[in-house]
């Protein structure tokens, strides 16, 4: 069994972050990516409101620099997924993954969140054939097409502007009459002659022969049903925490997040949690750089409480 100081799990800008000032410290931290090394960020093709890139820059840009940096002070990431965890007996803690068995005194949570489904007929029978939850992804495969966009938040006007590059046509199916995106966002997809918006509609089924075809829209209000053509589809509809691997060990709010006190750390001395695992207000690659920053400091303090 290989025993570290600190074991972060996760990858992305909570992970890395952390990795960075437990390693500033001396810790020497192994950061287990997960199957997706930095996390959501690393599909996303735009990031124009972090700090320091006033041109913006792209979220594999922001992970590479992110990892060089911890890795610099001496943190090192491992490739791999976490298989189990036993943190029932206290410090130091077990975890297993696919290929290894490590011993960690502190553990740090960052695990992130996973895309909410619609749970609808054809949803899961299209996955990777016309369904898609990264416009990133998946955009460049749509070339000339056109697409279905259903959310009204940042991440799906975000993710429709990115589409606009590659599509035809992009229409935005949101269950109210107003967007919940941002202003600045707003007003780009609104100016964006490639992005036209359904309103107070709903997606009821996907449907095709051995990819999608159509797509069956509800209107919420007056329960009209019309079948729209498109080429894919896809969704933004928010997040849910990556959290269940951990229920009956660590607590969980009525949403499934992690509880954390204002040092970071769970009910289980030792263990801390950053970003969108713990985070269900902000969400933002910028709040959960900060929340990393505070569960690496407070990590490193309680190590040296306990010796």
């Amino acid at each position: 069994m290989q025993k570290e100081k600190v074991i972060v799990i996760g990858s992305g800008p909570a992970g890395l972050t952390a990795a960075l000032y437990t390693a500033r410290a001396s810790l020497n931290p192994l950061v287990i990516s997960g199957n997706q090394l930095g996390g959501q960020i690393s599909i996303t093709n735009e990031v124009e409101n972090y700090p320091g890139f006033p041109e913006g820059s792209s979220g594999p840009e922001l992970v590479e620099l992110m990892q060089k940096q911890a890795e610099r002070f001496g943190a090192r990431v491992l490739i791999d997924e976490v298989t189990e965890v036993d943190f029932r007996e206290g410090s130091p803690f077990h975890i297993k993954t696919h290929g290894d068995e490590f011993e960690a005194n502190a553990v740090i949570v960052t695990v992130g969140a996973s895309p909410n489904r619609l749970g609808i007929p054809g949803e899961d029978e299209f996955i990777g054939r016309g369904v898609s939850f990264c416009a990133t992804c998946d955009g460049f495969f749509f070339r000339d097409k056109d697409v279905l966009v259903v959310g009204g938040g940042d991440s799906a006007i975000e993710e429709a502007l990115f589409l606009t590059r590659f599509v035809n046509r992009v229409r935005v199916i949101h269950r109210r009459d107003e967007l919940r995106a941002g202003e600045t966002l707003k007003q780009r997809a609104f100016k964006n002659d490639k992005i036209d918006f359904v309103w107070d509609s709903v997606l009821e089924e996907i449907r095709g022969d051995g990819k999608v075809e159509s797509a069956l829209v509800r209107n919420v209000k007056n329960d009209e049903i019309i079948s729209m053509e498109t080429d894919g589809v896809f969704i933004f509809i928010g997040h849910l925490p990556n959290s269940s691997f951990f229920e009956g060990q660590l607590a969980l709010d009525e949403n499934g997040y992690l509880i954390t006190d204002d040092r970071m750390m769970t009910g289980v001395p030792g263990v801390f949690a950053a970003g969108e695992i713990q985070d269900s207000v902000y969400r933002q690659i910028t709040t959960s750089v900060g929340q990393g920053a505070a569960a690496g400091m407070m990590a490193e303090r309680w190590l040296e409480e306990l010796e």
